[in-house]
């Protein structure tokens, strides 16, 4: 029989059947290929909302276009990253992995990924697109060039430049800043998308990140367009502040084209990018506040530079806190980032708060994930990584020799720099280590086109995973009870009578004490058992937010210990010998109802639910054993894979 938690509302197979098409059990089905069948529609074709399907996305990936991907080593361009995407086999230059990954051939390797993405975006950085490109032909100018000469002969060189022209606040050399170049790069990018768009099948997105760095502090953003053209971009050369990248929003609503932007790393903002007042040091206010939410609608949560949800310091009785933490600054190792404003929890119950005194809340982000990987080959796996900016393919791009020992931060591979700190030297020298799988959005949406998941990414009916293809939704009503799930409509119920992730509870109605949350959460097809669900809740205290984690499904007919509320750990079976584990233990689907026990209606709050798995190999172990090296202990061996959904608010 199915393990699931004795908190559970019994589901019939009926009902499940309604709402997620089929569901994986143990029984009759194998739990590793086990997958929601949602039946195909025509692309554009009329659904109801609880006939919407899971899509899994990528929104935050380079190609050569981006200096920096370049300065690794990137040769790819974003028409072969799309091919990537949607599973085809891409021809790999040996030059895009010698230098970082020990492969030494003059010719090529072909990659693929595991599995096909829904939808993606590649989103080189605005500043500097495509000027080094001119480099590839060696009777350009900028390659018969002093600087030119400079950065073909150290390609990290060009990185530096820019980052220092960021810093203080300068132009960069002007090579960099060729605006023939970028014109180019920039067409060559919306056409990509373009061609590359299948309606129905694979959707692709025109989009670019923002990279803003004011003094080292990450205020990036992700624009994403909704459209088949595009504007030039608005760079961090133009301007640092992000009301000003919303100005620029503005005007190109005004074009007939909607558009968004995706705050990322957060995590290494140094408290900026959720922080109490605005660009100007002016405490938020409801102006503020509603332009922010109207045009960043989402956040991104996790990515291969760590976790931005939250860290022991903020979250002390959160027992998972303690997830890929990424904290230094981004252009000085062993800098360390500022926690508070600088993660997603911490700017939900950060709203909260505003929104009582302000009138509206500025920080009303669903969740999204993504990979930030610099090769053009976006990959989320932990058997597809090997730390650094490069995501791979585990058959035939694994690193080797010096490059092996570098991702595993193995001592003395990297040289100390004159005159480092050994705090910047051991950063540096674990810093490929320090990095975790990508991460993956996961949507709800009527079908796989630009118009509909760009819908649903404006209304927030997105989730965010740690790499792995976890199902998750969640919703909130007042009068949705326990009985009524077993029905066969209970999930149209939810939507008519309820509300999805990403959305606002309405008042409460007469005589309703508390509203009821409904979370269901299926395993990915070839992952890992689920451990938990959890549902946390952030509220407002006067000028200051509480924060507590709610235990609301578990795996194994285990439950809270009744004097301490402690739940038992769900165990491991993982193998650190083999890099192996199996699925005895956890459970391939939980669901819950569940009523805050502690809800007070006078009380502004939040609500979002995390879904752990069972523990599983890090790409760290899995590297270390396929190599015969020992595994490294400055990092966990195994980890617990996640799922976050997107907010629910509740305002008085």
């Amino acid at each position: 029989m199915m393990k699931i938690s004795r908190q559970l509302v019994p589901l019939t197979l009926l009902a499940i059947a309604a709402h997620l098409s089929a569901l994986a059990a143990e029984t009759g089905i194998d739990q590793q290929k086990a997958v929601l069948l949602e039946k195909e529609k025509p692309a554009g074709q009329m659904v109801a909302p609880e006939e919407r399907r899971v899509f899994f996305g990528e929104l935050h990936l380079h190609t050569t276009f981006s200096l920096d991907a370049w300065g690794y080593g990137t040769k790819l361009r974003p028409d072969a990253a799309y091919r990537f995407g949607q599973g085809e086999p891409v021809k790999v230059p040996a030059a895009q992995i010698a230098r970082e990954h020990g492969i030494t051939d003059k010719d090529y390797v072909f990659a693929q990924r595991s599995w096909p993405l829904d939808f993606m975006a590649v989103t080189d950085h605005s500043e500097n697109l495509g000027t080094m490109v001119p480099l590839e032909n060696p009777d350009s100018e900028f390659a018969k060039s002093e600087l030119g000469q400079k950065y073909m002969a150290n390609p990290g060189s060009a990185m530096m430049d820019k980052v220092m022209a960021m810093l203080s606040g300068t132009e960069p050399p002007p090579e960099l800043h060729d605006a023939g170049a970028m014109k180019e790069a920039w067409e060559i990018t919306k056409k990509a998308a373009n061609d590359y768009y299948q309606p129905g099948k694979f959707t692709t997105f025109i989009a670019y990140e923002w990279s803003a760095l004011p003094k080292g502090n990450n205020l990036h953003r992700n624009v994403i367009f909704n459209a088949d053209h595009a504007p030039d971009p608005f760079t961090a050369y133009d301007s640092t502040r992000p009301e000003d990248l919303w100005t620029y929003l503005d005007s190109v609503r005004a074009q007939g084209i909607d558009v968004l932007a995706i705050p990322h790393n957060s995590n290494v903002s140094n408290g900026l990018m959720f922080d109490w007042n605005d660009s100007d040091g002016k405490p938020i206010d409801e102006a503020y506040a509603q332009r922010r939410a109207m045009n960043e609608p989402l956040a991104e949560i996790v990515q291969i530079k760590g976790q931005s949800e939250t860290i022991p310091e903020l979250s002390p009785n959160d027992e998972f806190a303690n997830f890929e933490i990424f904290d230094d600054l981004l252009p000085m190792p062993g800098v360390r980032s500022k926690p508070e404003g600088s993660y997603v929890r911490d700017g939900l119950g950060r709203g909260v708060v505003i929104d009582t005194r302000a009138g509206s809340n500025p920080f009303k982000y669903g969740m999204v994930g993504a990979s930030d990987i610099h090769n053009s080959l976006s990959v989320s796996d932990e058997a597809n990584y090997a730390g650094d900016q490069f995501g791979l393919d585990a058959d035939t791009m694994m690193p080797k020799g010096k490059a092996l020992k570098k991702s595993l931060g193995v001592k003395n591979v990297i040289e100390p720099r004159p005159g480092e700190s050994k705090k910047s030297y051991d950063a540096r020298r674990t810093g490929a280590l320090g990095r975790g799988s990508a991460g993956l959005t996961g949507v709800w949406a009527e079908e796989n086109t630009r118009d509909s998941i760009f819908s649903a990414f404006k209304r927030r009916e997105t989730f965010a995973t740690s790499g792995t293809r976890i199902r998750l939704r969640m919703f909130a009503s007042w009068d949705i009870k326990p009985t009524d799930i077993g029905s066969y409509d209970w999930l149209a119920d939810a939507y008519a009578r309820g509300t999805a992730m990403g959305g606002d509870l309405p008042g409460s109605p007469g005589g309703a004490n508390a509203p009821y949350f409904i979370v269901e959460a299926l395993k990915d097809p070839d992952g890992a058992n689920l451990d938990r669900i959890q549902i946390i809740k952030l509220w407002a205290d006067g000028n200051e937010y509480r924060e507590k984690i709610f235990n609301v499904a578990l795996s194994d007919n285990r439950s809270p210990d009744r004097k301490t509320g402690k739940v038992a750990p769900v165990g491991s079976t993982v193998n650190l010998k083999t890099g192996n584990y199996t699925n005895e233990i956890g459970a391939p689907y939980l669901s819950v109802t569940w009523q805050d026990p502690e809800f007070e209606a006078d009380s502004a709050a939040v609500y979002y639910a995390r879904v752990l798995e069972i523990p599983t190999p890090r790409w760290s172990t899995l590297v270390a054993v396929k190599n015969k090296m020992p595994i490294p202990d400055d990092v966990p061996a195994t980890i617990q894979e996640r799922a976050w959904s997107s907010p629910i608010w509740f305002k008085p």
